[in-house]
């Protein structure tokens, strides 16, 4: 996300964009990977005492750069965020099933939204991840060379206490009975045409 939503306190109507993590096929088209998809908030609702927190986003469209002039895709299939999330690939070792983030605590805190995301990070096995800190092979001196990015995990997981449902119109809604939903622009989400993503994989 590019933004941070939060379930009550962002207006349904709100404009959002998402950056494209990894190249999706959608509609028949290839969208590549740094891809802005625009769309908005279709519901949003606090955690009260009488109901859960609720929150819809829907994108719309896709643009990027197709040799230096501007492509944009207008999606026929509605695209939904849902309740699956991509963590750091360094915190794959551990049991992930403790270790879930729940989405209204603090950025970066044990219980709170993972403190990094990966739009524009290189994948697990992409030639451009770099140990960190490391030494760069073609430097002939003894300084460090820059460090990498974090890259995500190739494996999604749950949103702690939040899961995916579908409106009457049939929309994607998350949903909370803990909290309010609360999504960190730093954290790389996943959307689906038709998967609730209420499960990891």
């Amino acid at each position: 996300m590019r933004q941070t939503v939060v379930a009550g306190a962002t207006t349904p109507g709100s404009k959002v964009e998402a950056k494209l993590a990894v190249a999706t096929l959608v509609d028949g088209v290839v969208v590549p990977q740094g891809a802005i998809l625009s769309g908005e908030v279709i519901e949003s609702v606090a955690k009260s005492a009488s109901g859960p927190s609720r929150l819809g986003i829907r994108m719309g469209s896709a643009q990027w750069k197709n040799g230096g002039a501007p492509k944009v895709l207008q999606l026929t299939k509605k695209v939904y965020l849902t309740a699956c999330y991509y963590p750091l690939a360094s915190l794959t070792a551990r049991d992930l099933s403790n270790e879930s983030w729940d989405t209204a605590a603090s950025p970066g805190r044990r219980g709170g939204s993972p403190p990094y995301s990966a739009p524009n990070y290189p994948t697990p096995n992409s030639p451009a991840s770099q140990p960190f800190p490391g030494r760069d092979p073609d430097r002939s001196n003894d300084t460090l060379s820059a460090p990498s990015a974090p890259s995500i995990s190739q494996h999604r997981v749950l949103m702690k206490n939040v899961e995916s449902t579908r409106n009457d119109e049939g929309a994607v809604i998350l949903v909370s009975k803990r909290s309010s939903v609360k999504l960190d622009k730093t954290t790389t989400y996943v959307l689906s045409a038709g998967d609730l993503g209420n499960g990891p994989g």
